[in-house]
């Protein structure tokens, strides 16, 4: 049977928290490297809402949203628990919400941020300050324990790692001298992990050279 096909562009946060998943659930996947200026035609086909990633898993099955990428390669296979299978459902409640919260209200405030501080809006501020209402509850959370779940990652640390990420990346001088250390710890502790460089790995355009790269394996 072939394997799933995920199209996938390398800088896009969402495309990269799918590749996250997809290592850490070992699920073997063929990436297709894209840009959304040439999109190729069968990704179309198959998701003509025209974002990645997207996760072709057969002819009749399309996963189109990368929070729904992560869960289907972690219902596949989960060897680090990121699901929280083995703890309350109060836990797996929780680690939800911090997710919707960081895709519907952090993420947006992000996008303004990044634009206002690239070209020197005077509301950068507020939209920074917007921002870090979503950084001080990580901040709280990492002030108690080593992951935002607990003394392991879970989904949610995969979840939101890349806009954080960026976040980080925005006023990198600003961001350094403020006070959330915990946070940049749990970066750095990401960054050091080997699946981190993995994820991040860049590949030839597939509308170039048709190749197509494992991941996932074992």
């Amino acid at each position: 049977m072939s394997l799933p096909i995920l199209y996938s562009l390398r800088r896009c946060p969402y495309c990269i928290r799918a590749r996250l998943a997809i290592l850490m659930a070992q699920q073997p996947v063929k990436l297709r490297d894209v840009v959304t200026r040439n999109l190729p035609v069968e990704l179309l086909q198959a998701s003509p809402k025209g974002t990645v990633p997207v996760l072709v898993i057969n002819t009749s099955e399309v996963v189109d949203e990368s929070l729904d990428i992560m869960l289907w390669a972690l219902q596949q296979n989960d060897p680090l628990n990121l699901l929280l299978s083995d703890q309350p459902l109060s836990h797996q409640t929780e680690m939800m919400s911090l997710i919707n919260r960081n895709d519907s209200d952090f993420v947006p405030s992000l996008d303004k941020y990044k634009i206002a501080a690239r070209y020197h809006h005077d509301n950068a501020l507020t939209y920074r300050q917007q921002c870090e209402q979503f950084i001080i509850t990580l901040e709280y959370h990492l002030a108690k324990q080593t992951f935002l779940m607990g003394a392991r990652p879970s989904l949610v640390d995969y979840a939101v790692l890349p806009f954080i990420r960026q976040f980080s990346r925005v006023d990198r001088k600003w961001y350094l001298g403020a006070p959330y250390p915990h946070l940049e710890r749990w970066l750095n502790t990401h960054y050091q992990n080997p699946l981190y460089s993995k994820a991040m790995t860049q590949y030839p355009r597939w509308l170039d050279t048709k190749q197509e790269f494992l991941i996932g394996s074992v």
